[in-house]
């Protein structure tokens, strides 16, 4: 219609430029949830000479539920599950300066066989028929971060015969 203005609206993952620390913050919690390293290392690019005010408001923030670093786990490890094997999940956690607790690693190694076979089976569907064949399978579930014992039992093992 002529004489209506129409209004863009920009979703960036850079905060507006001039938002206070505490803005930017509750900005990208509101996107997903941060670990408590991962949102200091983002504020610290905007804080400049005061890196004591980045640290009382993370406690502030920690103080007032908006940031947790076992909501962050819990987020984290639900959205790599699926796909990914315990290396890789693990490793991801501690790029965040945090580590899994015991019953969280217990119930991973529980479950990586089954979640190796279906990343397998969505990918490849059927064993490899050679040498080569068996050895890309290896790599491909290698690089999603399942261990070796897992990985040699699903590329060797014969799934035809398994029901899923």
């Amino acid at each position: 219609m002529p004489g209506c203005a129409v209004t863009v609206m920009r979703r960036s993952n850079t905060p507006t430029p001039g938002l206070s620390l505490r803005a930017r913050a509750l900005q990208w919690l509101s996107q997903r949830e941060h670990s408590r390293q991962e949102l200091r290392t983002k504020l610290l690019r905007f804080a400049g000479d005061e890196p004591v005010d980045v640290e009382d408001l993370l406690d502030q923030l920690a103080a007032q539920g908006h940031l947790s670093d076992a909501r962050f786990v819990e987020s984290r490890v639900h959205a790599r599950y699926a796909r990914f094997g315990n290396r890789r999940i693990e490793l991801e956690l501690r790029q965040h300066g945090l580590v899994p607790d015991p019953e969280l690693q217990q119930q991973l190694r529980a479950t990586e066989m089954a979640r190796a076979h279906e990343v397998w089976h969505k990918k490849f569907g059927q064993r490899a028929v050679d040498a080569a064949g068996r050895a890309r399978q290896a790599r491909f579930l290698a690089s999603r971060g399942f261990s070796a014992e897992v990985v040699h039992k699903i590329v060797s093992t014969d799934h035809d015969h398994e029901s899923t």
